[in-house]
């Protein structure tokens, strides 16, 4: 069932990102039409092209207001906005794009009510919809992570041997044993965490908590950025740097929490995180 939905999200995500291009290249060809600097397509739209796809959208509709069939070439006018056939068809496919975007978000959110650790916890977490939860449940086997650190690992936030934040830096590699198409044993240098899901979850989720208004995690984040920004010790680091850190430690705060909720709800030893059983320092619980 996990693999089944794992495609499901890879799926939904492929087609998601099919959209975003295709709508950067409309409101690319849009600009050069008025003689401006299109943006590249594959960069993330900036405000002004979420502007030009509203005005698009606006004027598609009023285009096909009331008609039965998709207006013929022979037939068609435009107006000052959409002012050619071709136009109106390659919105017409970011449109149908969106639709099925849409579509897929939907049945993903029916198939992940199967899981209890979408029902009990996933779903009433602000910041996190579908698309995300799915992430986490076909990302993640839980009965794998027997402590919260292992779980940190896998999503690549745990702390390398030099102290910092795991990365694909050179030093941060390890080896990896392997039988090569000759059936001979082999070494390697590989990460070891899973690249895709720590890009959600610091990338989407991390931005996602921050977007969402009031949330137990948007302060955390933000307790944690005033710590660091009235420590000694971190005076001298950039905003951005303060930053990656805040959301590194937000995104590990919520992953013990998934991680607790997730092993109870499937009769699993929920173990306490390495400071607080050995150590003996209380995190703060997410209220």
């Amino acid at each position: 069932m996990k693999q089944q939905i794992k495609t499901l999200v890879r799926g939904t995500y492929d087609i998601q990102k099919l959209r975003i291009q295709m709508g950067n290249r409309i409101v690319a060809n849009f600009k050069a039409k008025l003689g401006q600097q299109p943006s590249k397509p594959e960069e993330e739209m900036d405000a002004e092209g979420k502007t030009v796809l509203k005005q698009l959208r606006e004027s598609y509709k009023k285009l096909t207001d009331g008609v039965t069939m998709f207006p013929r070439q022979a037939k068609f006018k435009g107006d000052e906005v959409i002012s050619s056939y071709t136009e109106l068809v390659l919105f017409s496919q970011y449109c149908d794009l969106e639709a099925n975007e849409d579509k897929h978000f939907r049945l993903l959110e029916q198939s992940l009510r199967e899981f209890p650790i979408y029902r009990e916890f996933l779903l009433e977490v602000k910041g996190i919809g579908p698309a995300m939860a799915g992430v986490v449940i076909s990302e993640i086997d839980i009965a794998r992570a027997e402590y919260p650190s292992s779980l940190w690992k896998y999503c690549g936030l745990d702390v390398a041997a030099d102290n910092k934040g795991r990365s694909r830096k050179a030093e941060h590699l390890v080896d990896y044993e392997y039988v090569d198409k000759e059936g001979q044993p082999a070494s390697r240098k590989g990460i070891t965490f899973n690249p895709w899901l720590k890009t959600k979850l610091i990338g989407v989720l991390g931005s996602s908590f921050l977007r969402a208004g009031e949330n137990q995690y948007s302060k955390i984040y933000y307790d944690y950025k005033n710590r660091l920004e009235n420590h000694p010790e971190h005076k001298e680091k950039t905003k951005g740097h303060k930053h990656n850190m805040s959301m590194r430690y937000m995104i590990k705060r919520f992953l013990v929490d998934l991680y607790t909720a997730w092993r109870a709800l499937e009769n699993l030893p929920v173990a306490k995180e390495y400071g607080e059983e050995k150590l003996g320092l209380v995190h703060r619980k997410a209220a």
